[in-house]
C-alpha cells in the first residue's frame, strides 16, 4: 500500500510521527509512506488552499517534504508533485494535537487535508486525540491513537462501500482523552455540536500599547448530544464519523420550493 500523510500541527509534530508509525505498520515491508506536511503549524486553517501566492516546498529526507502551506495545500503538493504519476492508494492526516469532534470539525486544518484528498477522489481518514486531565500528564499522550489507530484504519477501509459519487466519504476519527487501557471501544456517531462552548477572542495589549486579539477556544469537556462524536468520546469511545464535503442543507431544500 501507498500512503501520503499530511498534518496540521506542521512536520515536526509529535502526532505526525505516530501517524508515520501507524502508517508504516499499515503499508507493510513492501509499502510506501510518504509525508507532505505543512513548515509551521496551520491549526484552525480549515480547508483553506494558497490560491493567490505560491509555496515553497523543500525535501527533507527520502519521502519526506515540508511546504509552506495549509494541510491541503500539502495534498495537493503531494499528488501533483512529489507523487505525480504515482498516486497513493490511501491519504491520512493527524494525528492532530487535539480533539476535531463537534464544531471543532469545521475549523480543522486536519480534516481540510483529508477533504481536500476525498475531492481528489482518494481514500481519506482523519484523526485526532482528545486530550483532557486522564491522559495530558501521560508519558506518551497519544498513546491511545498509537495503539488503535492501524487497526481502526484497518476496519473502516474494510467497511468502506465502493462508490463512485461526485463528492466520496472522508472520516474523521477522534480518540478518547483516556489512556488507552481505558478505552471502552469504536462508536461510529455523527458529528455533534458543544451548545455553550464557541469560538470567541480575547484583547490583549503590546507593551508598545497596541491592541490584539487572540482567537479563544471554548471550553473542551461540554459533552455533545447523546450518541454523536464529542459526547461518547468523552465516555471513553473512539469516534468515527463518516463526511463529505457536500455542504447543501437537504432537509431544507423541500421547505424552500415555495420560493421558486
Amino acid at each position: 500500500m501507498r500512503i501520503l500523510l499530511t498534518n496540521d500541527d506542521g512536520i515536526n509534530a509529535p502526532g505526525l510521527s505516530v501517524l508515520e508509525a501507524i502508517a508504516a505498520d499499515l503499508a507493510g515491508p513492501g509499502g510506501e509512506v510518504w509525508t507532505v506536511a505543512p513548515a509551521f503549524e496551520q491549526s484552525g486553517v480549515g480547508h483553506c488552499i494558497s490560491y493567490t501566492h505560491p509555496m515553497m516546498i523543500a525535501k527533507l529526507a527520502e519521502r519526506r517534504y515540508a511546504a509552506e502551506g495549509s494541510p491541503a495545500d500539502c495534498v495537493l503538493a503531494g499528488l501533483h508533485d512529489v507523487m505525480k504519476g504515482n498516486r497513493p492508494d490511501l491519504v491520512l492526516s493527524g494525528v492532530n494535537r487535539g480533539n476535531n469532534s463537534a464544531e471543532n470539525a469545521l475549523y480543522s486544518g486536519t480534516l481540510g487535508g483529508a477533504m481536500e484528498a476525498a475531492l481528489q477522489g482518494l481514500p481519506a481518514i482523519a484523526l485526532s486525540q482528545y486530550f483532557g486531565p486522564r491522559n495530558l500528564g501521560l508519558e506518551n499522550a497519544f498513546e491511545t491513537a498509537e495503539r488503535y489507530g492501524a487497526d481502526l484504519i484497518r476496519r473502516i477501509l474494510d467497511a468502506t462501500p465502493q462508490e463512485d459519487a461526485d463528492y466520496r466519504l472522508f472520516y474523521n476519527v477522534n480518540f478518547p482523552p483516556v489512556p488507552a487501557a481505558e478505552v471502552l471501544g469504536y462508536r461510529v456517531v455523527p458529528q455533534g455540536f458543544r451548545r455553550g462552548s464557541s469560538y470567541s477572542v480575547e484583547p490583549h495589549s503590546s507593551p508598545s500599547g497596541r491592541r490584539f486579539l487572540w482567537i479563544k477556544g471554548g471550553y473542551q469537556h461540554n459533552p455533545t448530544a447523546p450518541g454523536t462524536d464529542a459526547a461518547v468520546n468523552l465516555d471513553g469511545y473512539v469516534s468515527i464519523t463518516p463526511m463529505r464535503a457536500d455542504l447543501t442543507a437537504h432537509d431544507a431544500l423541500e421547505a424552500l420550493k415555495a420560493i421558486e
